[in-house]
């Protein structure tokens, strides 16, 4: 089954989207992320895609409002944006379905490592989010040496089952997807694998299952009405 993940992300205490992940180019959709989170599971999500982006971006973070939307929806709950110990990933688990790592995987593998070896590998996600093929980290501002292919090679042989891909460039653009890119991901991940990036109609998310991913994290596209959501079953 294709699933459709809305994203609820958070700058400021706000439910926002940032155009290709730049910070200072964010457009705010709800101005509390509650309301956004009631209002996609209202219209029936099972999963909500939250990220604390102040937390990604090591200036403060929205916790309190994590916590809020976890305990206030019946909609499962997938974090990233900070989780960058087991600690951290520890202390969310108790609080969400699943975390999503994306520095931590590049940098410290080992957290990884350690994560799986403690929770069944459906509660812990890694992100992996690139430009131009390559992977970016800290809140998607340092671009690596890595490219996503072989970060998700790498993260499958220890033992993920869940990877979200996002192609930073396309992100929040609704300039439509990176075709090339997904393929050759789908190819490096035989996993559970969904995509995010410039998705800007139903034909988008149609070519994501053309191309064999178990679902699409959504954004701005949902947001604007762009999609059609909930899908015809």
């Amino acid at each position: 089954m294709f699933d459709i993940i809305p994203a609820v992300d958070i700058q400021g205490g706000k439910a926002v989207r940032l155009y290709e992940g730049d910070p200072e180019r964010e457009t705010v959709y709800f101005d509390h992320p509650l309301d956004a989170a009631r209002h996609w599971t209202k219209l029936g999500a099972t999963w909500l895609h939250i990220v604390d982006l102040d937390a990604a971006l090591g200036r403060g973070n929205n916790a309190d409002l994590v916590r809020e939307i976890a305990t206030s929806v019946e909609a499962k709950i997938e974090l990233g944006g900070g989780i960058r110990s087991a600690e951290t990933a520890h202390l969310w688990l108790g609080v969400v379905d699943r975390v999503v790592l994306g520095t931590v995987a590049v940098t410290h593998p080992e957290v990884l490592d350690a994560l799986l070896a403690d929770y069944d590998p459906d509660r812990i996600a890694v992100s992996v989010d690139a430009r131009d093929g390559q992977v970016a980290v800290r809140g998607w501002a340092k671009v690596t040496e890595v490219t996503a292919y072989e970060l998700a090679e790498q993260v499958a042989a220890r033992g993920v089952r869940q990877l979200i891909y996002t192609d930073i460039a396309r992100d929040g653009t609704m300039k439509g997807v990176n075709a090339e890119a997904v393929r050759q991901m789908r190819q490096a991940f035989p996993h559970t694998l969904v995509a995010g990036g410039g998705v800007a109609s139903d034909e988008d998310l149609e070519l994501y299952e053309e191309l064999g991913l178990d679902g699409a994290v959504v954004g701005r596209a949902l947001y604007e009405g762009k999609i059609t959501y909930p899908r015809a079953p």
